[in-house]
């Protein structure tokens, strides 16, 4: 993460390109502090992509004639409609999907994050809880993000449900960040314990996520459109709330209602690249030579009707309607102009700084995606407090001129890493200030100890807390440029 500054658009892993705000007549720039913006501005983004309002926007049903509407296509509810869903934020969309089809819905089964209920309860958002009575079986699973037998049991449940559909009945599956460790089911005879080991040994060999997947799924009985397989001849309607760059459907949750387009081949030549063939357990080659030798060849899903109903990128549009509101037509039209010139792939900060200098207004850049972080330490902090420490350390090193500049980052599930923070925002005189107060920027970032110093540093003034938001569509950041 090491020169985060030095190309903006690439503050991200993947990131979306950079979008513009700013004017004489921008309504977040008006006598407010630039620190209160962002706040307001991080928390308006959040809360266009929550669970029920994205239900709401997907899903709408006639109830005089029983039809279901998902985006442009209908579908007849008669006492056939079931549910499944697995993700961090499916407890929330389930409880908008019951609360919208009413007793069209006969029976569901979701798999969430142990100890959701309870955090949403203390949280106060009752509106993203089952009511009492509810027809959805509620698994609680996967701690710390990691497949276990809770998360098991629910897998389990849920290909018995789907199994259990005939060509009459309508299943609707709900899909969000986290759903792969939510739905774990090995193929007989391949032990849970026999898959992690496997999945483990390719990730400290360096294994890439994209090469992770195929084997996870090549040897799982839902990941790779085993669900929509299990479901068939049911009609399968799929709402993805999607936590990866670009929304492959393929890829979030590891597509359990896509067909998957790697083979058998493709899992040997991974484990041949790793040196992990010859040692691979009897169950794993047993199941791997029965795929080989299917005389069905690789499964379809053309009874899947798969819909994206949230992502990073419709939380930045919001983000960008948010902030152009209240400007001229003439002033929109000179910032889509900047905004243009600002989208260079090359661009420096330096650049942005002349535009602003140009505009007399000030400017946002919006990005959005998922920032890694190279451990050297055993601190504590997450992502989003790493890159924004990063970014504050940069920042004073910088000739900015007459200039007020702030950077935000922080997560749209309110988590960020292990803590109990989003994410963090910074300005350039942090690092001065830091000092004064006995606290070493460079020490920490070399320890990854990013939540102690945003803790220490001014009483914790400068951590962004939202608590449990209850959705998940990455990461957000925001660079405000102002003149003074």
């Amino acid at each position: 993460m090491a020169g985060a500054l030095q190309v903006l658009p690439r503050l991200a892993r993947a990131p979306l390109r950079p979008l513009l705000w700013g004017g004489p007549g921008a309504r977040l720039a008006s006598g407010m502090a630039l620190a209160e913006q962002a706040r307001m501005l991080f928390e308006n983004t959040v809360g266009a992509v929550l669970p029920g309002p994205m239900m709401h926007r997907a899903l709408s049903l006639d109830p005089s004639s029983g039809q279901l509407k998902v985006r442009d296509r209908s579908f007849q509810l008669r006492q056939n409609l079931y549910l499944v869903g697995f993700g961090k934020a499916v407890l929330g969309m389930a409880a908008a999907a019951e609360e919208l089809l009413g007793q069209h819905l006969v029976q569901g089964v979701i798999s969430v994050p142990k100890g959701i209920r309870a955090a949403v309860e203390c949280s106060g958002k009752q509106e993203m809880l089952l009511k009492p009575h509810s027809r959805v079986q509620v698994f609680e699973g996967a701690e710390d993000n990691l497949p276990d037998r809770d998360s098991l049991r629910a897998a389990l449940a849920i290909r018995q449900l789907a199994e259990g559909l005939t060509a009459d009945d309508l299943l609707l599956v709900l899909i969000s960040g986290g759903g792969s460790a939510l739905l774990p089911a090995p193929i007989p005879p391949v032990t849970l314990e026999e898959k992690q080991t496997l999945t483990k040994l390719l990730a400290a060999r360096g294994a890439t996520i994209q090469e992770l997947n195929t084997i996870r799924k090549a040897l799982s009985q839902l990941k790779g459109g085993g669900l929509a397989q299990a479901a068939y001849p049911a009609q399968v309607v799929s709402l993805i709330l999607s936590d990866v760059v670009g929304d492959p459907v393929e890829v979030i949750a590891s597509g359990p209602t896509v067909a998957s387009v790697h083979n058998v081949q493709d899992c040997l030549h991974i484990l041949n690249r790793y040196g992990l063939r010859a040692a691979l357990p009897r169950s794993v080659k047993t199941v791997l030579a029965r795929a080989d030798s299917d005389p069905h060849g690789p499964h379809t899903c053309g009874h899947v009707l798969n819909v994206i109903i949230g992502s990073n990128a419709l939380a930045l549009a919001e983000a960008r309607r948010q902030a152009e509101a209240g400007v001229s037509v003439e002033e929109e039209e000179q910032l889509h102009e900047q905004a243009a010139a600002l989208q260079l792939p090359d661009l420096q900060l330096k650049e942005a700084l002349e535009v602003v200098k140009g505009t007399g207004g000030p400017i946002c850049l919006l990005a959005g995606g998922e920032p890694t972080v190279q451990l050297q330490g055993s601190g504590k902090g997450g992502r989003n407090q790493e890159l924004a420490l990063r970014v504050a350390a940069e920042l004073g090193q910088r000739p900015l001129g007459p200039v007020d500049v702030l950077f935000l980052s922080g997560g749209t599930d309110g988590r960020d890493g292990p803590t109990e923070a989003a994410g963090a925002w910074v300005m350039p005189d942090l690092a001065s200030q830091a000092t004064a107060e006995g606290l070493d920027v460079a020490t920490f970032l070399a320890h990854n100890d990013t939540h102690t110093f945003f803790h220490r540093f001014q009483g914790g003034a400068h951590l962004l807390y939202t608590g449990l938001t209850g959705t998940n569509v990455m990461d957000v950041h925001f660079l405000f440029l102002r003149p003074r």
